[in-house]
């Protein structure tokens, strides 16, 4: 297969594998038919090997009896990649989490396209933001990752310069391009000139004008909707003591983050949180709290959140269906509570977006098209803060989830062919 070339997008919330040939780029089925694949692991209580995607998901959402592990990639930056945690019966590293998942992807690969050993991984500008050192960790963790699933020679490729790259493929003449990348877990922005002649230079340095990042993403909306509109239903800001102290807040800042759910799985968190609901102000908001803990449903209701988030782009109203899994109601959640709830992530999009064009040396009108791409571009309030930093300039939009995998396999022909 010495004439296609590989491009792997392993993403917070949904992952693909692209290859290239001489004349273009394709994304290839990972699960079915499905093109992307849940970044989602499915660990069994009795053992049996994980699944993953949909596939861990519905087993999750169909009662089966194990452990859902969501939002793989935030663990690399964070302290936790170097922990380990109780799955199936078993005590796994994080790393051997990624790797499983990892693995899966290239036995989808093989099936597609069999002994390819050069890839281009994606990475964000930046895994974590101003601390180079954890940021170079990350990487290298991916990159053990890849050679130990058979990759000899493994190059990264900024997530943006990857989308860049895929919109160069339809125009029809030279321009700068500021490309908006957000997506799971890292929000990243590129200057980048592009043109019909220049795609398939093999230098393309002096076309990056700038290029940078924060760790903001769709499962910080999910988080902030969270805490803001779901956790007070269970307890989160309520008194205790009859108003002497303020519930412990970690429990459901764990609880709204999806890589740390299953850390309130423990005999000592249930302990904790039957003492505090002893002295809680209102008990019925701490039964709620602990029904969803014992039940296990942290991901259920992650996952009714991430669906709330997801219909309040399309409509103003939507609701939250809490009751099945904790009591109480399904509370209304309205289109500018969530806005509101998010709105200084979304001014770091907007400070970060003026951050990259100064550093590029240009100002907004000297910008061709926006394009962007990522699995959260798709929120109208960020639509928004784009075209208030750039306003007449035209908003292009690609396949939010496949632009930049797309373009990975696009930069490994460029680089390895």
């Amino acid at each position: 297969m010495s004439d296609l070339f590989c491009g792997i997008d392993f993403g917070t919330s949904n992952s693909t594998v692209s290859l290239a040939d001489g004349d273009r780029s394709w994304l290839i089925a990972l699960e079915g038919d499905e093109v992307t694949l849940p970044s989602a692991v499915f660990w069994e209580s009795d053992g049996a090997p994980p699944q993953f995607g949909r596939a861990a998901i519905a087993a999750y959402v169909g009662g089966e009896d194990g452990r859902l592990m969501r939002g793989l990639k935030s663990t690399l930056g964070s302290s936790l990649i170097d922990e380990r945690t109780a799955v199936g019966g078993r005590s796994v590293s994080f790393v051997d989490v990624l790797s499983r998942f990892f693995g899966q992807m290239r036995r989808r690969l093989d099936d597609a396209a069999g002994g390819m050993t050069k890839v281009v991984l994606g990475r964000p500008v930046h895994f974590v933001d101003d601390d180079t050192a954890a940021d170079a960790k990350a990487q290298a963790v991916l990159e053990k990752i890849a050679h130990a699933h058979g990759f000899k020679e493994v190059l990264f490729q900024y997530e943006p310069i990857a989308a860049a790259l895929q919109y160069e493929q339809s125009v029809l003449a030279e321009e700068l391009v500021l490309i908006v990348d957000i997506g799971g877990g890292t929000s990243d922005f590129s200057v980048v000139r592009v043109s019909p002649q220049r795609a398939r230079a093999a230098d393309r340095a002096g076309d990056i004008l700038s290029n940078d990042g924060i760790r903001v993403g769709g499962t910080d909306f999910d988080r902030l909707l969270s805490l803001a509109e779901v956790m007070p239903h269970l307890g989160y800001l309520s008194t205790t003591g009859h108003g002497k102290a303020v519930m412990p807040r970690h429990y459901y800042l764990d609880l709204a983050t999806w890589h740390r759910i299953n850390f309130l799985y423990t005999q000592r968190v249930a302990a904790d949180l039957k003492a505090l609901a002893a002295e809680a102000d209102r008990p019925e908001l701490l039964a709620r709290m602990i029904r969803v803990v014992a039940g296990r449903q942290g991901h259920a209701l992650a996952m009714e959140v991430e669906t709330a988030k997801i219909a309040l782009s399309n409509t103003e109203v939507t609701r939250i269906l809490l009751k099945d899994l904790a009591g109480g109601p399904n509370p209304v959640i309205r289109r500018e509570a969530f806005e509101a709830a998010v709105a200084a992530p979304v001014d770091r999009v907007r400070a970060r977006i003026g951050k990259v064009l100064a550093e590029a040396g240009v100002v907004a009108e000297q910008i061709g098209t926006v394009f962007m791409t990522g699995g959260s571009c798709g929120l109208p309030m960020l639509h928004r803060a784009v075209a208030d930093a750039l306003p007449g300039v035209a908003i292009a939009t690609g396949d939010m989830l496949g632009s930049v995998g797309a373009g990975l396999a696009l930069d490994a022909r460029r680089r390895f062919g």
